[in-house]
Formats: structure tokens, sequence, C-alpha cells
């Protein structure tokens, strides 16, 4: 009778928590704050995140579990929501870990992948520990997570890590709730876990005692290495060896884009780049990105890496395979994907033999398989924040949190820099970087990415978002999709959208929005756009002037092209100009004069093409973006007096902004000899200019001191810090894209917002 009221006397809670809350370390987190608190219970994985129940005669020690529960969490965990009730007091005497369950609708999130923790780190160069030299060393801290994930719960039968079976030792961590490998999933040893192996060229078995040692001595040599890693395969070449650069470009056939490099620690990228306290943050973080660093003027590296860019891509070492090469090897490598061309990564042994037959000279494989392939994230500091460039590893798929809920939508997101979105209640779920649709690779990729977040997450999306451009292979897909509602949406309400949302932002915005293409609803390619508006809908306030672009979407490769179809908009032929020569002008001229296969555009990415080619700067490119890039670099600051341009009428409470007047402009600079960095600083200083102009009409006509700046070409240093200063110093409020890219990598968010707008019945499109 004593003991039943005492439990009585008793009070138990019950706490709901999801979020990222498993494979971080969470249950042991909690398991050891009971056990410090006194307190009696349980706690266990569930398919919608973690269930706790304490109980405790002492009010306040529940109080205090309550609170430490959110202040002393796991550095890697991430609480969406916690659900408490207060419910009968149970006989239990014990706080302990149960098994999962995985019974129910899957609401938890999954970690991203994680770089190597200081701790693992230690071990793994301590030759007294049982782990040294181990390159698949990992604990609850660090390690792989999405990209060995099939389902969740996150346990270990549901990972690529099924088919290794833990020695007694990893056991016995892995089952100890005061251990930190307690379930950490991909635990091993190299007793029982995944091994290294070193294949030729042609994948057979090279015998030698260390494969590692192998393929430092091959880099050594000049040779090009493909190393697998967590989410595919790198190609690697020593970062000193020119020869090796060039061997590895001509192969890879990627004549001048710039290549990533992994330097062995934070002192050696601070030798070669200058690393501001934010950028030093983020390559020191645990999810590692490429940082894009301003190098300093002199430095030992090749300059093949990255030709005239004023920029290196640096990441440090990540996982312990990475910072073993790094001890042994060269302390900086070229680290880019492997893969030939616009193709996805490559993930798996015999994939990477074959796909990449004539360029790496030998393959430093594991067993581990990869079962997602996930390329490495690329960042960079603008205006005071970091930037997501491509949001990939690391940050994949942890969610952007939306500022409401509602029904689940997927999004298709674009044709190139492709990602696929999922809202789930609260939680955005972007997907890694695919790339561009078109190569066939890719867009299977695509299609296995689409299927992998429906199904770990457990969502059947009540709507369909995809770009209404008719040949996107986002839009194809998304049409086979016939079992689901679909919404096509405008590209550049897309980008609005996605601004707003990162920013929890539910009111509306003038939206800047400045890129390459995208479809608008008049047929014709949009691309300088200043909108009006909110995901529900928005009004088309302003545009470029739209310009002929000779051969459509072929003379993205050619800025010549786009340059001469600026040239016959603001003239009325072709004038003779140096760049032209020896050019078929008269083909050009032809189908500008006959309007064939010359689109409109009014892209403000063209824009930027089509002055790179007028100053002679660059008349063919090698990859998207590298003339707007170099002609960036060129201008160096913001100098100088802006060309000429006007803004028009356009029709009711519309304008479009003509530049044919600074065409015209700078083909008189040229023809005086001006230099081409005075005209691009002109140049800049013109766009800044006339984007703050339209800005201030624009807020005068809507009420609206709010302004949105997105799209590719804010990935421009100089225009974007010029304008966001501009406006803040108006007393703007300026919003602007971190947690997803300002390209159409972060376009699949903004549908998935607006398909809920739809799904409410408050979507009216833009007009």
């Amino acid at each position: 009778m004593d003991k039943m009221a005492e439990v009585k006397a008793e009070r138990r809670l019950k706490f709901r928590i999801s979020g990222i809350v498993q494979g971080v370390g969470f249950r042991p987190f909690v398991y050891r704050l009971a056990k410090d608190a006194g307190l009696s219970g349980f706690i266990r994985n569930t398919s919608s995140g973690v269930c706790i129940e304490v109980q405790s005669a002492e009010f306040s020690r529940l109080d205090l579990f309550r609170r430490d529960l959110h202040e002393k969490a796991p550095p890697l965990a991430r609480i969406s929501s916690v659900e408490v009730e207060e419910i009968f007091p149970a006989p239990d005497r014990d706080f302990v870990i149960v098994s999962s369950d995985s019974e129910g609708a899957v609401q938890t999130l999954v970690s991203p992948d994680i770089a190597l923790c200081g701790d693992c780190c230690r071990e793994l160069l301590d030759p007294a520990d049982r782990r040294y030299g181990y390159p698949f060393i990992n604990c609850t801290n660090c390690g792989p997570r999405y990209t060995i994930v099939e389902q969740i719960p996150y346990d270990r039968p549901y990972t690529s890590m099924k088919h290794f079976t833990m020695c007694g030792d990893c056991d016995r961590e892995y089952h100890d709730p005061m251990d930190r490998r307690f379930h950490a999933q991909p635990n091993a040893c190299p007793v029982c876990g995944p091994s290294l192996r070193m294949l030729d060229a042609e994948g057979n078995a090279v015998s030698c005692s260390d494969p590692l040692d192998y393929a430092v001595d091959m880099l050594k040599g000049a040779r090009v290495v493909a190393v697998k890693g967590i989410g595919g395969f790198h190609l690697a070449v020593n970062a000193f060896d020119g020869r090796a650069v060039v061997r590895l470009r001509r192969r890879k056939r990627r004549e001048e884009k710039p290549f990533a490099l992994m330097v062995k620690d934070i002192d050696t990228a601070e030798r070669f780049c200058m690393v501001n306290d934010t950028e030093r943050q983020a390559l020191c973080s645990a999810e590692a990105p490429i940082v894009l660093l301003r190098k300093k003027s002199e430095t030992v590296l090749s300059r093949e890496i990255a030709g005239r860019n004023d920029r290196l891509g640096i990441m440090l070492p990540y996982t312990p395979l990475h910072a073993l090469m790094m001890e042994r090897g060269p302390e900086a490598l070229v680290m880019t994907s492997a893969n030939c061309s616009d193709e996805p990564i490559a993930i798996e042994n015999d994939e990477a033999v074959s796909r990449l037959e004539g360029i790496a000279d030998c393959f430093l494989v594991h067993d581990r398989p990869v079962y997602l392939r996930c390329d490495d994230s690329v960042t960079v500091y603008m205006s005071g924040k970091l930037r997501q460039i491509r949001r990939s590893r690391g940050y994949v798929p942890a969610p952007v949190l939306l500022s409401s809920g509602g029904p689940p939508v997927l999004a298709a997101g674009a044709e190139i820099k492709s990602t696929i979105c999922l809202l789930k209640g609260h939680s955005a779920i972007p997907s890694q970087h695919i790339g561009d649709l078109k190569n066939y690779e890719a867009f299977s990729h695509y299609r296995k990415v689409a299927d992998h977040l429906q199904r770990i997450f457990q969502v059947s999306p009540e709507l369909l978002v995809c770009d209404m451009h008719p040949s996107y292979l986002s839009t194809q897909w998304a049409l086979e999709q016939r079992d689901v509602p679909l919404l096509p949406v405008q590209h550049h309400h897309a980008h609005l959208a996605s601004c707003l949302a990162e920013n929890l932002c539910d009111e509306p915005a003038v939206g800047v929005i400045l890129d390459g293409a995208g479809y608008g609803i008049d047929g014709t390619i949009w691309g300088g756009e200043v909108l009006v508006g909110d995901a529900s809908g928005a009004f088309r306030f302003a545009s470029l002037e739209p310009v002929p672009l000779p051969g459509g979407d072929a003379a993205v490769a050619h800025p010549w092209k786009v340059a001469a179809g600026y040239l016959y908009h603001s003239f009325g032929v072709l004038p003779e100009l140096d760049f032209l020569k020896g050019k078929d002008t008269a083909s050009i001229a032809e189908i500008l004069e006959k309007g064939i296969n010359s689109p409109l555009t009014s892209s403000c990415g063209r824009l930027f093409d089509a002055v790179a080619a007028l100053s002679g700067l660059r008349g063919d490119v090698s990859y998207e973006g590298q003339a707007a890039v170099e002609l960036m670099h060129a201008a160096g600051s913001l100098q100088g007096e802006p060309f000429s341009w006007d803004m028009v009428p356009a029709g009711s409470n519309c304008w479009r902004i003509t530049v044919s007047p600074m065409i015209r402009d700078i083909v008189s600079a040229v023809r005086s000899g001006v230099d081409i960095s005075t005209i691009s600083r002109r140049f800049h200083i013109t766009i800044v200019k006339f984007l703050y102009d339209v800005v201030i009409k624009a807020v005068a006509f809507s009420g609206i001191r709010r302004v949105v700046l997105s799209g590719g070409v804010f990935q421009n240093a100089l225009l974007f810090e010029g304008i966001a200063a501009k406006l803040e110093l108006q007393g703007y409020t300026v919003l602007t894209h971190t947690q997803v890219p300002c390209n159409d990598g972060g376009i699949s968010l903004g549908q998935a917002v607006i398909g809920r707008e739809y799904l409410k019945g408050t979507y009216t499109g833009v007009v």
C-alpha cells in the first residue's frame, strides 16, 4: 500500500520530439541527463523523432530536465517541435533506452553527413588507439548519415552499413549509453568495418601493402587518383604540380572552370588565401563546405587551378580518409567531383572505373556502399554573411524552417542546378544539388532523389509543382506523375517566393530577380525582372527591354553572338568591331533580320555576356557564367560614371529599362580605346544605378519598403553588395538568400511554398 502511494505521489511527463534527433547523440544525451537528475523512465527512437517519458517525485527535477533538454542538446541536434503531456505514473525505477519503434508516420529529420570531429581525429592520429590510421573512424558526433540512409528510423539495418557485423569491442561501444559511439550506426574498426583497396586504371586489384600510401605516391608522381569519399568519388591531383592539373583538365574536358582544393588545415588555407572570421568558421564547421576565398597574389599553387578567377574554392579534410591523405601527401590537392563534363559524381567502384576510363590513373576504393550521391557544398562570403552557391553535402537534408505548416507538397525545381524540395509540416526539405538534367545520368539521379525523399519521410504529396517551361526535363518528369495534381509556376515568381520563405516573411515585397533565363508568361525569355508580390502572386512591375538572342539557347556558349543581338537591336545593323572579326556575322545578321530562331530575352545574365564580348574580354565560354565572372573580376571595384540608360512606360504601371543607350555608349568607349577594366566598372555602376532607381519607383507605386534580391546574377559580389548597401542606406529592408542558393538551386523551395498558397486557394499567379 505504501509503495502504491509512493508511485501515485510521483509525476510523469511524456515528450514527443521531432527534428534532427536521430544519429546525433540525442539518446545518450537524454540518458545522461535523466541519470544525473535521478529520473526514471525511458527514451526510444520513433518514426516521428524520439519519445521520452520521465518520472520523479521531485517536480523541480522534471522542470530542470525540461529546460536542459533544450539548452544543452548535442551540437548536431536540431529540435523542430516538442509536445509535452502529463501521464499516469509507472512503476519503473530506472531510466533506460529501449528499442526503436518504426510504426507510424515518419516526422523525424535525417542528419546531413558530418565532418570528422576533433575526438575522432585525435584517435585517428594516436598510435596507441585501436583505430589508429583507420580511414572509416566515426562516432555519434561525426561521419556519414544521409548518404547511407535507405529509410528511417535511422538504425543500422536501414543503412548501407547493414552488411558489416560489429566485432565485440565495437558492439560494446554501440550498446553503452555512456560511450561516444552509442548507436553510431556507421561504427566500425579495422577488425570488422570497411577497408580500402587500390585498383589500376582498368579496375584490376593492385597488390600493395597500404593502398593509401600507394595513392599518395601516385599523387606525388603527377598522376590522377580517383578517391571514393562519403557522397561519391573525387578526382585528385597534386595542386603544386602544373603538369598534373593540366592533365586532369585535358582528360576531364574542363578547359577553364576553376577546380576546388582540399588543403591540410586552416593554417594552410591562410597561406594561400585571405580568410575572415566567418569564412574560417565555415571551413572548420561540421558542414565543411567549399568556401570561395580571395587568393593571395603570391602562391606556389599551380596557376592552372583557377585561371583568371581571383578566388580559390577551398575545403578542409572532412573524412578520416581525407585527413590521412593530407597527413601523408601534398598539403594541397585538387579535389574535384569525379565525372566528365556535366555528368553527376560517380559513387560506386565499378561505375567509377567505367565512367572515368581515360581520366583516372588509379582508384582508391572501399567496400562501404554510397547509397545516395552527394556533391560538396559551395559557399561564399558576401555582404556580411556566408551564402550558398551549391547546397549539398553537410547541409542536406537539414530543413529550412517555414513560418507556418500545411499540406505536403513536392516541387520539381528547374533544369540546370536542379534540386527538388519537399514540404512537410513546418519544414521545407530541399534536396542536394543534382545538376543539369539534360545529362542522362543526372536525370536518372534526379528520379532517384525524388523517390528517396518521399520514401524516407513517408510523404505522399497533395500537389506537385513545376516550372512552367514546357521543355524542362523537370517539368516533363512532373507531367509523368499523373496520380498527383500539378501546378506549373513562373520561374522568377519562384525565385521571389524562395527568398521570402527562407526569411520567414509572409508579407509582399519588391522582388529584383536577375538571372540567365526563365520562361515568361508571354512566351519570351525573362531574366531581368522587378516583381511586386508574395508567394500567392506577383505583378511584373518592370523588366529589361527584350532583345533578340540569335540561335536561342545555343548562343549562351558564345557571348559574341549574344552581343550581336544587342548590337542589332541598338543600331539596326551589326557595326564593325574588333571582337566580330573572323566571325560569321553575315549568317547572324541574316537570322536577326528575318527573326529566325532569335527569341526575345530580357535576361540580365545575357546582358553581362554581351558586355563581356563587346569589351573584348570573352567571345566564347567553356562553362556557365564564365563571361560574367571574368567581367566582375576585371572591374575589381565600383568606380566611375554610369553609362546611359532610360526607363520608359510599358503599359499600365509597368516600366521597361532600356539598355540600348548603354550598348551604344560601350561601343563608343571601345572605339575610343577605353580599357576593359574601366568599361566593366562603369557597367557595374550602371546596373546598380538603374536597379536602385527602379526600386524607388516600385516602392512609390506599392508602398512596400521590403526588397528581395534573388536570381543567379546576384552571385556577383560587386553587384550584390553594391545594390544591397545602397538600398539599406535608404532605409529599406533587404531580404537575401543564406540558406538556399540565389541561383536555380533555390527555386524548388519557392515553387513548393507557392504550391501551398494554391492549395489554400489564394494563388493568383503572375500578371
